[in-house]
This record gives C-alpha cells, sequence and structure tokens, in this order.
C-alpha cells in the first residue's frame, strides 16, 4: 500500500465491497458503490470550480456523509485538505485562513446549536455582496461553498450547484487529474497547538494510508467489523481510526455527528457495533450513562482507549472490567495516529498503563530534554519517533520544522516516555505544558496571547487542573490591572464565539504574582500546586 493514494483508497473499496453497507449516519445506509459515485461527483464538481492540484483548502464540517465526500473528492483533484475543528471560533478560523493560505472554504451553516455561517460572515463581510468581489482580509481567498443551506449567500457557491456545476465535467477530466496525484504530494495539513506557541499547521503525504493498512492489519479489523465513530473527522485519531480505516478494511462505518453517551449505547445494540475509538471521557459518560447496564454490548469485541498516563489508568480498567477489552496506541497529528498499538492479546497492564509496539516503518527513542543520546531501557525521557508517516513539516514555518525534525528525520513529540527493553512504549504525559481537556490538546501560551487582550488583566498564565470528566480543565490564574476586577462569568462570556470552547478557561484564580525560577521563568508546576490546592472544593472544579 506504499503507492496507494487517499483517492485511489476509495476506488479500491468500491471494487472490493461494492454492493456491502459502507456508511451508515442517521439512518440512512450508504453502500462502497454509492459512497464511490458520491466522491466522484464531489471531485468533478471541484474541478468545474477551477480547483487546482496542490491549492490548499479549509474543509469546516461537522461528521456526516459530505464531510466524507469532500475529503476524497479533494484527494482526487489533488487539494491540499485543511481539517478545521468545529469548535473553532472567529480568532481560530482567521489564523488558520490566513496562515495556510487557503484558497477555499468549505463549510457548513451550522454545528449543532453553533451558526458556523455567522462566524464566516464576521470574517468575510463580502459574502453578502456581488459574487465576483474579492474578500479583502484574505487576499489569497477566492471561494467559499456553503453546504446545509437552503440561503446561499451571493458570494458563495452553494454545495448542491457545485454537485451539479460538476455534471458538465467528464469523467475523463477527473481520471487525467487523478492520475497526476503522486502518493509522495501534500495530501492533509492537520493544525496542532504543538507544544509551544501558535498553532502549527502538520503538513502530510498520502503515506498516511499505509499507516492505516498496518492498523487494520495489527487489530484484526475486517469486512465483518462494524465501526463506531463519535470522534471528529478534523482530529487524527476519529480521521485515521475511521474515516480512513472503513475504506482499509471494507468495515462498515456508523458515523455520529457528535458523541452522545446514550446514543453511542444505542448504536452498538442497533448496529452490532464490533470496535469504536475514543477517549477516556467517552468511556466515562457511557459507563455512567442510565441506559449501560441495559445495553447489549456482546458484539464489542474491543475498544481504542489510548492509555499510560496516570489519570487514565482508572477509566481503561473500569472499562475492562465493564464494558470490552481496550487497546492502547500512541499517535499526534505531526507523526500520524496508531504509529504504536498494543495487540488483541495484550495483558491488561499492557492495555491500561502503555501505548503498545512501533508499527513498522517506524522507530521511537527516548532522550534527555537536551537532546542527547537515546536512554537506556527503562528510562523516562523525551519522545522521538522517526518514520515514514512523519509529517513533511510545519506550513510556512521552517524555523519550527527545523527545531522539531533533525538532520537524520527524527520527531522531537515534547511528550514524556518510557521505552523497556522489548520495545514497549508507555506514554507518561507532556514534556512540555500542553493539556489534553476532553480528548483535544491545548497549548496555554495560545490561550494566554488572547487572554491578554483582555481589558481587566495585566498578567495571565493558563494551568491544567485534574477534572473528573474531562482529565484536565483550564484554569487562568490573572494578575488583574489595578482597580479592576474579573469573575468567571465575566471571562467566559468574553471568549465564548471567539476561540473554540474546550479553551474557555473553566475557572479564573486572581494571584498578586506568579512563582518564578532565579532566571525570571514561570514555574508553572508550582503555579499549578497552588492552584490545585486553592480549588479543592469548589463547587464544579471537579
Amino acid at each position: 500500500m506504499n503507492r496507494l493514494t487517499l483517492g485511489e483508497m476509495v476506488d479500491r473499496a468500491a471494487a472490493r465491497h461494492s454492493d456491502a453497507t459502507a456508511l451508515v449516519f442517521d439512518g440512512r445506509r450508504f453502500s462502497f458503490s454509492d459512497f464511490h459515485a458520491a466522491v466522484e461527483r464531489a471531485a468533478r464538481g471541484f474541478l468545474a470550480q477551477g480547483i487546482r492540484k496542490g491549492e490548499p483548502v479549509v474543509l469546516w464540517m461537522s461528521n456526516g456523509p459530505a464531510w466524507l465526500h469532500a475529503f476524497f473528492g479533494l484527494q482526487k483533484v489533488g487539494a491540499v485538505v485543511i481539517p478545521v475543528n468545529t469548535r473553532f471560533r472567529s480568532v481560530d478560523l482567521e489564523y488558520v485562513l490566513r496562515q495556510s493560505d487557503a484558497t477555499t472554504l468549505i463549510v457548513r451553516d451550522r454545528s449543532g446549536s453553533a451558526d458556523l455561517l455567522d462566524v464566516v460572515r464576521a470574517l468575510l463581510p463580502e459574502l453578502d455582496g456581488p459574487p465576483a468581489r474579492p474578500f479583502a482580509r484574505f487576499a489569497q481567498l477566492r471561494r467559499v461553498i456553503l453546504s446545509g443551506s437552503v440561503h446561499v449567500p451571493p458570494g458563495a457557491r452553494g454545495w448542491d450547484s457545485v454537485l451539479e456545476d460538476g455534471e458538465a465535467v467528464s469523467a475523463e477530466a477527473l481520471r487525467t487529474r487523478q492520475a497526476s496525484v503522486r502518493p509522495e504530494d501534500c495530501a492533509v495539513i492537520l493544525y496542532t497547538s504543538g507544544t509551544t506557541g501558535a498553532p502549527k499547521g502538520a503538513m502530510h503525504s498520502h503515506a498516511m494510508v499505509r499507516t492505516v493498512f498496518d492498523g487494520a492489519n495489527r487489530l484484526g479489523i475486517t469486512p465483518r467489523d462494524a465501526i463506531l465513530l463519535y470522534l471528529p473527522l478534523f482530529h487524527s485519531m476519529g480521521l485515521y481510526l475511521g474515516g480512513l480505516l472503513f475504506l482499509a478494511s471494507g468495515a462498515r462505518l456508523v458515523l455520529m455527528e457528535r458523541f452522545d453517551a446514550g446514543e453511542s449505547l444505542a448504536l452498538i445494540e442497533r448496529e452490532r457495533v464490533t470496535f469504536m475509538p475514543g477517549f477516556d471521557t467517552h468511556f466515562f459518560d457511557m459507563l455512567e450513562h442510565p441506559r449501560f447496564a441495559q445495553t447489549d454490548r456482546l458484539t464489542l469485541r474491543f475498544a481504542m482507549l489510548p492509555a499510560g498516563a496516570a489519570g487514565v489508568e482508572p477509566i481503561a480498567r473500569r472499562t475492562n472490567a465493564a464494558f470490552c477489552p481496550t487497546v492502547s496506541g500512541y499517535g499526534s497529528s505531526e507523526c500520524g495516529t496508531g504509529i504504536a498499538l498494543t495487540f488483541l492479546d495484550a495483558a491488561l497492564e499492557e492495555r491500561c498503563l502503555g501505548s503498545g509496539y512501533p508499527m513498522p516503518g517506524y522507530e521511537f527513542q527516548t532522550r534527555d530534554p537536551d537532546g542527547g543520546r537515546p536512554n537506556a531501557p527503562g528510562v523516562a525521557g523525551e519522545l522521538y519517533v522517526r518514520g515514514y508517516g512523519v509529517m513533511l513539516g510545519y506550513y510556512g514555518k521552517p524555523e519550527e520544522t527545523a527545531r522539531a525534525l533533525d538532520a537524520e528525520g527524527w520527531f522531537r513529540t515534547g511528550d514524556m516516555a518510557v521505552i523497556d527493553a522489548y520495545g514497549f512504549l508507555r506514554y507518561l504525559g507532556r514534556y512540555k505544558d500542553m493539556l489534553k481537556v476532553g480528548g483535544e490538546n491545548l497549548d496555554p501560551t495560545e490561550v494566554e496571547g488572547f487572554l491578554e487582550a483582555h481589558p481587566a488583566i495585566a498578567q495571565v498564565k493558563v494551568v491544567g487542573v485534574p477534572h473528573r470528566r474531562l482529565g484536565e480543565a483550564p484554569v487562568a490564574c490573572v494578575v488583574p490591572r489595578a482597580g479592576a476586577g474579573l469573575t468567571v462569568e465575566e471571562l467566559r462570556d468574553w471568549c465564548h464565539g471567539r476561540i473554540a470552547s474546550f479553551k474557555i478557561p473553566l475557572a479564573v484564580v486572581t494571584v498578586e504574582s506568579f512563582p518564578m525560577t532565579s532566571t525570571g521563568k514561570v514555574q508553572r508546576g508550582a503555579l499549578r500546586e497552588a492552584i490545585v490546592a486553592q480549588l479543592e472544593g469548589r463547587p464544579g472544579s471537579n
């Protein structure tokens, strides 16, 4: 599978599985042939809009068939797809549109209760003007394609109209374009907060195809399986272990627009689900749901629950005891998901406390923080990864790329891990200060930069505190401006609609100053310990 492109995955799956059910969504069922036809139709529509090979295209939609049709249709025409978190708001979206040099934005009007079109209109007021009018704030942006809306602004193109335009494009024209796409081409840019600073776009080639096929092999996923996916497709784990895995394996993908514990349990029973990936938060919610004990879970062979970090162990053990066996793994936006996996017959300790063994084509090392020689087995250190699926680099950020990838191809993950004498990996946490909020990576320095614009804030640091459901939750430690006060309700209202909800602080703690080192650096560890102690017993703090 080394030379297969993402677009060719669709062709291969349709040829092999044809009339078998590929996708189930909201009660509707689609065969692999149906899916192939829908992707081809989308691809011809994109050709009709003038999307060229190599053009960056932002895909800002919630889970659904249209997301998959757009993603794979863009792959067939050789565009570079940039899946964007639907929890992003104006500040986040503006950054990605500008930094990625996107020529096209494909957006669904709503995601749950959020009006995404309103966010886009705020950034692109020209949408309500003449169709040919340029977008003043984004010189490189040429087109907006809108899905799900009956009323399409004159400056945008409706999804149905795009598909209709594609009917004038021949199948031969699409085959010619698809034939020009090479496996080594950049196919996807996954934005990650990384370990420091502003979000970075990790560029990936079609090599991710091999990672998914190898993962299906290790996990034993076949056409007999049914995959429940409630993880967002814009997330690396959702994309690899759902949006790509069903095509690689011929399994049936049972797709949800968003996670709901009760609906997930109902689908497990109704669709005879055999496998599902998720984070500890998802399993916690399902185990706590009133319907859990009555749900028929006999078809569920196993679940993916990334373990290793100390806070995950209790829910991993509980899931194995009361729900189903689990496998664990390791991945990231820069390296790909499932680049280490446990085996199906792994001992309970490996499933609940580790991250698995490297997949073929990947190497792992731990080193001391100065990036020196590899550590001896069993010695914790910063994790370095090398392999065919590691990112090509950060888009438009050569200095950050040079700091993350060395001359020998080793990627510095910023994660802390330990590798034993047999090569088994255990992920321990972030070496830096990254937070993991309900499965979402959060860079506190990014949020701090945003919060510093608040008129009541003189200085701010964001730390993570333990949270019973989310694993970690962000708390803003604020040095207020003279005479100013700030409540958590005021700060959350100020953030709402401007940054993703998982980035909004759960609490605000006012401090006179931050603990500092002798060299003038903030001691985040000491600050976090003080905040955790202060918050203990507050309503809603856990």
